[in-house]
Order: C-alpha cells, then structure tokens, then sequence
C-alpha cells in the first residue's frame, strides 16, 4: 500500500474512459456543451489498461468508471473485461448517467460489478428536462429497475441546486422506504464549464440534513465506513439509506483515499487541483513501468492537504466535471 504526504493510503482510482457526454446537466455544463477532445488526445483503453496494471501494483484495489458518460465510448465493457483480470483491483464499479446503460446491465452483473453510482437529480420529468436539458428520465429510471433486479448495489447521486431541485429531496428520500438504493445529496461545485452559479453556496450539507430531518425526524446517523466520501443516515424502517456528499465543503478531505485520471491522461490527486502530472505523455513518449511509477510516487509525495489548499493553488475553476471526470 501507498500514502501520501499526508499518511493518508492510495487505494481508489476513479477513472474517466471519456469526457463526452448525451446529457446536458446545468451543474456539470453550459447548454451548448463543451468543446470536447479529438480522439487522438483521449487515452486508448490499452493505454488505460496499462496504467491501471501499474497502479495495482503500488496498492490501488479499486477502480471506478467514469465519464463524461461512459456508455458512450465504444467498447467499454471488453475494457471492463480486460480490467477485471488484473491482479490487486478487487472492486470495479461504474457511475453513469443511466440513459445507455440497461441495455448492459445483465453482463455488468456477470462481470461482477460490485456497484453503480446513478445520477438522478429529480423524479420528475420537466425537472429532469429542464436540469439535464434532456428529455431521458424514463430510460434512467428503466436503469435504475434494471440494477435493482440485477442485485447490483445502486447508489442514487443527485446535486443539490439552489433554484433547481430542492423540491425533490423529500421524493428522493422517500425511495428508500421501499427500494434498497442509498441516495446521496452532493453540494453543488463550481465544475460547470462557467465556475460557480452563486456567490454563496445556500444548500450545504447542514441545510440539506436539516431539510429531509423537518419531514423525517427519526432520520438517525449511521456509522461512516472507512473513506466514506458521504455522512450517512437512514429512517428506521425504510429498505435504503440517506447520504450527503460535502463536495463543496470539503469536510472528508482527511481520510481521502482517491485520485483521479481524466480522459486525456491527467493525473489529479484532488478534485479541486488543476492536474499535476501529465501521464498521456509519458506514455506516448515510452516511458517503462518503473518510470510510470517513479512518477506517480513523486506525485502523490506532494498532495495538498485539502481541497482548498488545492485550490489556492490554482488560477479560477471552470473546466467541466464531463472534462474532468465525476
């Protein structure tokens, strides 16, 4: 196993096969998108497999598939095959938006999959449109039926947005009365494509517990697993769980057990940094394996502390989540 700077193990890869996306999220884009890679600049899925390999090696036990939206990239789930048979990564799961993904679920569950992240902001429909700028909430909740049916542990992702959806957080939380599903509350970032949309964030974790508690008030607080991005919660009786991801906050960065790779191949030991090694090019430039990992060494001996840290280090954010990958 591998620590940071700050004693903190490496174990979590969060991996983006992609910076496309068929959704149009107002937290996550402007409506006329963004201006997306050429192909030649993405990673190719054996470029990815390799660093993967080499980041097995040094302790990194799981990998999660990102985006952009992942079903959009041809050939994903031979990759998913490809990434399952190497020695160390002992959880591959998936965060989708949903629209693609029914088709695939039979074989993500025969893959062994162990769970998927679902984003779904809202149950309702011109809500679902008006966020998403899309009109898909039927195909995301046919997925959504599917992975439960599956036995695939579902977790529902919805952002919180001032002005957007804060009506839904009672209909979310009401889901897990019935389905076995943990639906997540995530402060709303500034990873838009524009940077922030408010000049104070409102609806922070505090106010979104404070929020689902008035109408639930025997919401009782669940142990925390280890690394646990998200405060967890659950109402006696009810089949699923509650959490809430300070994203914005910044409240779990202590105990952060992830990096992440962008579709193009850089390397971010925090979300908030702006990527701090440029692994596409050692790759292309033939750097050998023990080069890679003297590399990624050197990285993770410098990671800031927090996410702020992380920011102060950087000019303005406004790339987008679909370009870094969620």
């Amino acid at each position: 196993m591998i620590y940071d700077n700050h004693n903190r193990p490496i174990t979590y890869l969060r991996l983006a096969v992609t910076d496309r996306c068929n959704l149009r999220c107002f937290y996550c884009m402007p409506e006329e998108g963004i201006k997306y890679l050429p192909k030649h600049q993405v990673l190719t899925y054996e470029e990815m497999e390799r660093l993967v390999r080499v980041l097995a090696r040094l302790g990194v036990q799981k990998v999660r598939i990102t985006g952009g939206e992942p079903f959009v990239r041809a050939g994903l789930m031979d990759f998913l095959h490809r990434l399952a048979e190497i020695d160390g990564l002992n959880d591959i799961s998936l965060t989708t938006n949903g629209v693609l993904t029914a088709p695939h679920i039979p074989a993500l569950a025969a893959l062994g999959v162990k769970s998927v992240n679902l984003s779904l902001d809202t149950l309702d429909r011109d809500r679902f449109h008006k966020i998403t700028r899309r009109d898909e909430l039927p195909a995301v909740l046919k997925t959504l039926n599917a992975l439960l049916e599956a036995g695939i542990q579902t977790k529902i992702n919805a952002v919180v947005m001032d002005g957007q959806n804060t009506q839904d957080l009672v209909p979310l939380t009401e889901m897990t009365r019935t389905m076995p599903v943990d639906v997540r509350f995530i402060e709303e970032m500034p990873f838009n494509g524009e940077g922030s949309h408010y000049p104070v964030l409102h609806w922070t974790h505090r106010r979104i517990i404070d929020e689902i508690r008035s109408h639930f008030p025997d919401l009782q607080k669940l142990p925390d697993p280890p690394f646990s991005t998200s405060a967890n919660y659950q109402i006696p009786g009810h089949a699923g769980t509650i959490g809430v991801i300070a994203a914005f906050s910044r409240t779990f960065c202590g105990t952060c057990n992830r990096i992440r790779m962008t579709a193009q191949g850089t390397l971010k030991t925090c979300l908030y940094d702006n990527g701090v090694l440029d692994v596409r090019a050692l790759l292309r430039s033939g750097a050998s394996d023990d080069e890679l990992t003297t590399a990624f060494l050197k990285a993770f001996s410098h990671r800031p502390a927090n996410g702020f840290e992380a920011e102060q280090q950087r000019d303005t954010v406004t790339e987008s989540m679909s370009t870094i990958g969620g």
